[in-house]
């Protein structure tokens, strides 16, 4: 079984988590003022930002750790 590259983990990683971004920031927009948090846009921003990096770093880590057990 061939294993993925590190370059193509981190594509994989970057598409699925840029997909993420979008739909968590758009779920943001609907739940926080049904749950009544006062967030501004710029906040929902700096937020949706950290969970970006967050979930970047976790999903390619991910990856690499089963491309490891694969071999």
């Amino acid at each position: 079984m061939k294993t993925q590259s590190k370059r193509m983990s981190a594509i994989e990683s970057i598409t699925n988590v840029v997909v993420g971004l979008v739909v968590s920031f758009c779920i943001q927009l609907v739940i926080y003022p049904l749950l009544d948090i006062p967030v501004n846009i710029n906040q929902n921003i700096i937020i949706t930002a950290v969970f970006f990096v967050v979930s970047f770093v976790r999903s390619y880590f991910l990856r690499r750790i089963f491309n490891k057990l694969r071999r």
